[in-house]
């Protein structure tokens, strides 16, 4: 329609010029001594417009001469790009397909083309790392660094990677911790993080940073479960016979994690190896009662000194819980042992025989038959325990 309407105008127009054309008796004359010509002035306007439009094309045409080496040469710079452009880009394709030779040639001609020249190198970087190649690794790194005005961020994380992939975990630590101080915190930079963190042995770190991914859900309850159980129980073996340092550390804990079996369990066998039976029957029943746990159940025997009795008296209640459970039958045993009942104690640890035969039971039947002087019973059942550890 829009062009409907131009012609419909220009028609117009045509027929208005015509018209006036026609109607028009001016003419032009022009003198210089001896000539003179005449023209009407419709063909002198035509002349006028036909020298102007002449000129006009004869003005572009050496303008556009004179620029055609800056045209030609903005052309070939802009082949160049497009070509540095695709070879940037075929790079991080090749890479994703694993074809890391391929994308490190690609990323060093992006990178001589200066097209991203701090990306391409980190890319070239990637593709040696994989290549086993850390000579090569290291220097483009080196040059990603010329360009940190602009990959900084990606530098650091790029560093802090292919330090965890060699297992250079001090490195990536410390490349971590330039990007907290750069003030770029991340759900990737913790998952780095947690990475040096497990490789350095830093269990406290770890579970700091287990609870805080789970806060924004960067971790599943189901995969911060393991990592953070993992954390406490390495944790308690690092401070495992210096009691002072596992109290400390345990009032660190969260009263939720405190609540794992597992690391209960940990802590109520360390406490014992430490001396402190008293806070660890307290865990222990603490633990009992929210949850039932055979494994810590069975550890509620080691318990000595303090009120036997008593602990006797509580687990044979669990008893009528837990009529079945072998566990427990072996540590009543070991309870009626420490307070001299040894009827009660054997008849513990046969019946706990009775439902899982044991090294264990075997052992301390064998220990109960030498207290008692009947050594061939203790012969029999040291037999036994051999036979079943072997």
């Amino acid at each position: 329609m829009k062009v409907l309407l131009w012609l419909f105008v220009l028609a117009v127009l045509a027929v208005l010029l015509s018209v006036l054309a026609q109607y028009n008796e001016g003419y032009v004359l022009l003198v210089a001594p001896p000539w003179r010509i005449e023209f009407s002035l419709n063909f002198f306007v035509v002349l006028l417009l036909g020298l102007f439009f002449a000129m006009h094309a004869v003005l572009r045409l050496i303008l556009n001469a004179a620029g055609l080496p800056r045209q030609v040469a903005a052309f070939r710079a802009r082949q160049r790009r497009e070509h540095a452009v695709a070879a940037l880009l075929e790079s991080v394709r090749l890479m994703m397909e694993g074809r890391f030779a391929r994308a490190l040639k690609q990323a060093g001609v992006a990178f001589e083309a200066r097209e991203s020249p701090g990306l391409a190198a980190l890319i070239a970087a990637r593709a040696a790392s994989r290549l086993r190649e850390p000579t090569t690794e290291r220097a483009w790194v080196l040059r990603a660094a010329d360009f940190d005005s602009s990959v900084r961020t990606a530098r650091l994380m790029t560093e802090a990677e292919l330090a965890l992939a060699g297992r250079r975990f001090d490195e990536a630590r410390d490349r971590i911790e330039l990007l907290r101080v750069g003030g770029a915190r991340n759900l990737a930079a913790m998952r780095l993080s947690l990475r040096a963190a497990q490789g350095l042995g830093n269990w406290t770190e770890v579970a700091r940073l287990v609870r805080q991914m789970e806060k924004y859900r960067a971790l599943t309850p189901e995969q911060a479960r393991p990592l953070r159980r993992r954390a406490h129980l390495e944790s308690v073996r690092a401070r495992s016979g210096d009691l002072v340092a596992l109290r400390a550390w345990w009032a660190t804990i969260p009263s939720i994690e405190r609540k794992d079996p597992r690391v209960t369990h940990a802590m109520a066998r360390a406490l014992i190896a430490a001396g402190d039976h008293a806070e660890a029957q307290v865990l222990i029943e603490e633990s009992l009662e929210r949850e039932w746990d055979p494994e810590l159940a069975g550890l509620y025997g080691d318990c000595r000194g303090g009120d036997v009795l008593g602990r006797i008296s509580h687990a044979e209640g669990w008893l009528l819980q837990h009529p079945e459970d072998a566990r427990l039958l072996l540590a009543l045993g070991r309870l009626c042992v420490q307070s001299q009942l040894w009827g009660k104690a054997q008849s513990y640890f046969e019946a706990s025989l009775a439902l899982a035969p044991s090294r264990e039971v075997h052992v301390e039947l064998a220990y109960l038959a030498e207290t008692l002087e009947r050594a061939e019973d203790a012969a029999r059942h040291y037999r036994e325990a051999a036979l079943i550890s072997a």
